[in-house]
């Protein structure tokens, strides 16, 4: 059985993902999908043409992988792509909102781990991982902190990985957007200072490029004149002093918005 699975597939670039790899793996047996809100996994298995295999519930809280790693076991299948899209952001100090903060180590970091060593097992030539990271994985985030060094931790990890899966014919592709137009702000409040106002790309062109990039076997994808400019200065600049840079316009645009 021929399937793909998607992490965070509920709500946004997840669930565009859902809805764009059906029609780049045209022969998938199933599409496997992961998130908390049942409701709306149910509303894309009515939207989609392929049959879903639904996995409801909090990717922090170890019954969901052992379900997965149950149901692979009985069905034995051939993932030829899995997206690791569940992830969440939390705008603020690191001393503040703690839990929150915390929380997404435990869901960008450690489930996305998790889920790659469960279906690696039943990956093969030509599978694809592709990693839902971020712009703010290109250097330190003041004010962002926590979620920029998740993100740092999933780009170095899938560039370490494609060169260990290289070998075994297994690609692997970093997808790192900027702002994108989701329902990721809901819970992560706005962004700091004068970022608040940066412009957000859509899902369907972020996953539509993440998806070329995947199968063009580029280990990093990078939507967007802007993004890819921060990525070269982030290269050219030492990390403390983009920190700083950033700390300074984060500061002026919190100025601005009080005055």
């Amino acid at each position: 059985m021929r399937i793909a699975i998607v992490t965070g597939a509920s709500s946004g670039i997840g669930r565009e993902f859902a809805r764009q790899i059906p029609r780049l793996y045209r022969n998938l047996d199933e599409l496997w999908v992961v998130a908390r809100r049942t409701d709306r996994l149910k509303e894309l298995e009515r939207e989609l043409g392929l049959p879903l295999r639904i996995f409801d519930g909090d990717l922090n809280r170890d019954y969901i992988c052992e379900k997965m790693e149950k149901e692979c076991l009985r069905q034995s299948p051939d993932i030829r792509m899995l997206v690791n899209a569940a992830g969440y952001g939390k705008v603020g100090p690191v001393d503040k909102e703690c839990e929150e903060q915390l929380g997404q180590i435990d869901l960008n970091c450690r489930s996305l781990t998790r889920m790659i060593q469960l279906c690696l097992p039943y990956m093969g030539r030509g599978s694809r991982i592709l990693n839902v990271a971020s712009a703010a994985a290109f250097c330190p985030q003041p004010g962002f902190a926590v979620y920029a060094a998740t993100k740092a931790y999933v780009y170095s990890l899938s560039l370490a990985l494609g060169e260990e899966l290289k070998e075994q014919g297994i690609l692997v592709t970093v997808l790192c957007p900027g702002p994108v137009d989701t329902e990721f702000f809901n819970r992560s409040g706005p962004l700091p200072g004068k970022l608040r106002g940066a412009a957000r790309a859509t899902a369907y062109r972020v996953v539509r490029q993440g998806l070329l990039d995947a199968v063009r076997g580029r280990r990093v994808s990078v939507y967007g004149n802007w993004m890819k400019a921060a990525r070269l200065g982030a290269k050219l600049v030492p990390g403390r002093i983009c920190a700083a840079f950033l700390r300074k316009i984060n500061q002026s645009g919190v100025e601005e918005h009080e005055n």
